[in-house]
């Protein structure tokens, strides 16, 4: 998959991202049940992913804003 984003999408995704993987931090230092803390990290790791790769197009990770008018991200599909 593919996804083609502007300049401003591709930071107001970062932003996005950095709230999320922040909140599922919390939540998972918060959560005394196993199976559903183990999802959380889970889920934590492919925002990680997605977020390296956003803001590898753009600059290194934890600088803004993303340099490039238009960032190509590829995403390749894995089993669930």
């Amino acid at each position: 998959m593919e996804l083609t984003v502007t300049e401003s999408e591709a930071t107001e995704l970062l932003e996005l991202l950095d709230g999320s993987l922040g909140d599922l931090s919390s939540e998972i230092a918060d959560t005394d049940n196993p199976g559903y803390r183990l999802g959380l990290k889970e889920r934590r790791t492919r925002l990680q992913a997605v977020r390296a790769q956003l803001a590898e197009v753009g600059q290194p990770v934890g600088s803004s804003p993303v340099r490039r008018q238009a960032a190509n991200v590829g995403v390749s599909r894995r089993g669930n």
